[in-house]
């Protein structure tokens, strides 16, 4: 979740982009003053993110330390803490399956905090600058789509990866890993070796985020829900197991999320960026 007012865009990717992209986004986060914090949830995707205007920071441990642009916001187990003032955002919503492939990086790149190295991304950075500076949004967007596109291009297709990412959207995160890799065409055991190689991530690890991003969305837009019929209608085991799966991912139990929404909702100025 993301406190950004509402200037929220969304763009689908080319059909060629499909099996690797989500979409495209376009945000503008309006502050005061001072840099504000803000909380990123987990969800069932990584983000490749530049932004424009005031430094964004990211919170380690109370410590806040700048972030470059673009970055990587690789699939995350728990809550993040971003600070900065006024920004504008590009960013590419990424299959976490598909995102190290697109950028020619080995799985591990970025663990274990800020992880700098060159990139020809980067050099997107200040045409996408220009852009943005004269409100071309539309423009901005369409050239990281042309990245992309030709990056696209070069990267051999892996059939069984797409084929379990498949069957992971489709069933939304609830589906047996054996179920994925009969999707896949390929054994339990092939299927976690290529998918953990790839996303740096376990099939049950992406499943159980899709899962509670299903969960996240809905409290969000339907904060009276019953938790003990969403956990039914989702999945779990029991009320108990999303509450557990809940806080894991957020920080917070599915009730004080659903009143916090409340509250957000009522402050028309604040939006949320849906995955």
């Amino acid at each position: 979740m993301l406190t950004f007012r509402k200037h929220h865009l969304e763009f689908d990717p080319p059909e060629a982009l499909q099996d690797s992209i989500k979409c495209f986004w376009y945000d503008k986060r309006i502050s005061g003053e001072d840099p504000l914090n803000f909380e990123v949830l987990p969800d069932g995707y990584a983000e490749i993110v530049f932004y424009f205007g005031s430094i964004c920071n990211v919170s380690n441990n109370g410590i806040l330390q700048p972030l470059p642009s673009p970055f990587i916001m690789g699939l995350l187990n728990h809550p993040v803490i971003l600070n900065s003032g006024s920004m504008e955002v590009i960013a590419i919503r990424c299959f976490p399956w598909a995102v190290f492939d697109l950028l020619g990086l080995t799985s591990g790149a970025g663990n274990g905090g800020v992880y700098l190295f060159e990139h020809p991304i980067a050099k997107l950075q200040l045409v996408l600058q220009s852009l943005i500076e004269s409100h071309k949004i539309e423009e901005a967007i369409a050239h990281v789509q042309e990245f992309f596109m030709n990056v696209q291009s070069q990267i051999p297709a892996e059939s069984m990866l797409f084929k379990a990412g498949t069957a992971m959207r489709k069933a939304k995160g609830m589906i047996p890993v054996t179920e994925v890799a009969a999707a896949a065409h390929a054994t339990v055991r092939t299927l976690e070796r290529n998918f953990k190689q790839s996303s740096g991530h376990t099939v049950k690890d992406v499943a159980g985020l899709m899962r509670f991003e299903q969960v996240r969305n809905h409290l969000w837009h339907f904060p009276d829900a019953n938790i003990s019929g969403l956990a039914q209608e989702l999945g779990y085991t029991d009320q108990s197991h999303l509450s557990r799966e809940f806080k894991r991912y957020s920080g917070t139990t599915p009730g004080v999320f659903a009143r916090n929404a409340k509250k957000i909702i009522s402050n028309n100025f604040v939006a949320f960026v849906q995955s």
